[in-house]
């Protein structure tokens, strides 16, 4: 008596599922990604377009320009730099610039980074209020503290070593300390965010180790927020030599002015030069963009470390 062995046939689940095919139009699709790619390139070549014209245009001699209109080519010259940068006397204010940057930079870094520290590191009642507080600065327009900001650097005394006016007018201090006033709230707000996603476990270490707050503060988060410092240190220097409206107000000597301020001696009285003002402006914009390519990859990483997380 024979028997026949049953066949094993799959079972209807354990068959082979073909994966589902991506929808064309999502997300990441290529169509998508094609479309992003031309809004942006678009928005990139209109935003540089007036910095590229002008550059070209500080190149060109102004005769030439007026006769054969700005959208022809030629008259090329460069006698436009060695004007401007004689005219202007930017050797000058390209110091007073210098003078006024960097102490602010270093001195809103340094402020903002302890006020960050405690915010971020210490928890009590006021915490939020104290924030609030710093971010005020940020939400008044400049044109409504004038008068005040005005007379009461008028009636401030300075030492004349310190000060040719004797008071805080006409003087570098003046714009130092506006800047830093300003400039702190923003820098506190980043900063002390940045400072909350540093683990816990190590300040605990930290004490155990017997490291007082002053230690923890600048031994051990100074060398963490590095990147968060370099980020701000390329903004902030971008927007205290940019700064124009405090600069023409507390400083009424023409030799403190900054650079920024220069740029009007470059004016004709019936007619002005505009490739001559063109290429002053070059000239004044040179600096910061030597910082911020120097800085580029901490400004970058800055600015994206963390948008990962979780």
């Amino acid at each position: 008596m024979t028997y026949e062995t049953p066949v094993a046939t799959a079972p209807a689940a354990a068959r082979a599922v073909t994966p589902p095919t991506r929808k064309e139009g999502g997300v990441l699709s290529k169509r998508r990604g094609a479309v992003a790619t031309v809004i942006m390139a678009v928005l990139a070549l209109l935003w540089l377009f007036p910095l590229v014209w002008a550059l070209i245009n500080s190149f060109r001699e102004y005769e030439y320009t007026q006769v054969n209109g700005y959208l022809s080519f030629g008259g090329w010259t460069t006698s436009n730099y060695e004007q401007a940068w004689s005219q202007g006397n930017f050797g000058l204010h390209m110091k007073n610039s210098l003078l006024i940057t960097i102490p602010a930079v270093l001195l809103t870094l340094w402020l903002s980074s302890m006020v960050a520290f405690v915010l971020a590191r210490f928890s009590y009642r006021f915490n939020l209020a104290l924030l609030g507080v710093f971010l005020a600065a940020n939400l008044l327009p400049p044109q409504a503290l004038l008068i005040p900001v005005f007379r009461m650097f008028r009636e401030i005394p300075l030492p004349y070593f310190m000060s040719d006016s004797g008071s805080m007018l006409n003087s570098f201090w003046a714009l130092i300390l506006v800047n830093t006033a300003f400039q702190m709230g923003f820098c506190t707000f980043v900063l002390s965010n940045y400072m909350k996603t540093l683990p816990y476990e190590i300040y605990e270490s930290a004490e155990l180790d017997g490291a007082s707050v002053w230690r923890q503060y600048w031994q051990l988060t100074m060398p963490l927020v590095r990147p968060a410092l370099a980020a701000l240190a390329t903004l902030q220097v971008t927007w205290v030599y940019n700064e124009f409206f405090w600069a023409t107000v507390l400083i009424q000597q023409g030799d403190k002015l900054p650079v920024t301020s220069a740029l009007n001696n470059l004016r004709g009285q019936f007619f002005t030069d505009t490739n001559l003002v063109a290429a002053g402006s070059i000239i004044v914009a040179l600096p910061v963009l030597v910082v911020f390519f120097a800085l580029q990859k901490q400004f970058v990483s800055g600015l994206t470390l963390g948008s990962t997380k979780g």
